[in-house]
């Protein structure tokens, strides 16, 4: 009995310690934020299923964010079978709601989720969980070779969706408040009495 509370107390202590980033890192990888909460939270409810063999856990934070990440990939892969069903018309795609959030974190958001699966897991692990290469590569079975080559695109495919968002965002804004290129003639007071 006394493993078995030590146990959930150790799952609790890594809540309390890890549950913001991990959501963090999740929202990054997702583009959704309750999603993230959702696969965080399933990935400490699987601790807590078996609390004793997470007290065995050498890094909690590393074990709890592989689940998480491996539940986003079985979600990704569920959600694009039921976009091949809403394409083929036989099932309704359900209305979307976004949390209000700083404009820039949905331009980032957005952005991550123009890259390829592979270089968004890099890129959200290592700067926005802030992880090392190192790290980077063991948690993803990959060579330090591949996480910095897909750091390098990721990052200069970010730099040229962040610049070009903000060039738009910058014209449409031109657009909607600089003035009218050709000045109409202003109908005289006659004219807009008339019935």
């Amino acid at each position: 009995m006394g493993d078995e509370l030590e146990a959930r107390e150790a799952v609790r202590d890594a809540y309390q310690a890890h549950y913001r980033r991990l959501v963090a890192a999740l929202y990054a990888l997702t583009g959704d934020h309750a999603e993230a909460q959702d696969l965080v939270q399933e990935a400490y409810a699987r601790a807590l299923a078996r609390p004793r063999q997470f007290l065995d856990v050498a890094d909690p934070e590393a074990w709890l964010r592989t689940v998480a990440m491996n539940l986003a990939r079985t979600r990704w892969r569920r959600r694009r079978l039921f976009d091949t069903l809403v394409r083929s018309g036989r099932v309704a795609r359900p209305v979307e709601s976004v949390p209000g959030v700083d404009p820039n974190r949905v331009a980032l958001v957005a952005a991550l989720q123009q890259l390829s699966q592979a270089t968004r897991e890099t890129i959200v692990l290592h700067h926005l969980a802030d992880m090392s290469v190192h790290e980077v590569a063991e948690s993803l079975g990959v060579p330090v070779g591949t996480v910095k080559a897909r750091l390098s695109r990721g990052r200069a495919m970010l730099a040229a969706l962040l610049t070009d968002g903000e060039a738009g965002e910058a014209e449409s804004t031109r657009r909607r408040t600089a003035p009218p290129t050709v000045s109409a003639p202003i109908p005289s007071q006659e004219v807009r009495d008339a019935p």
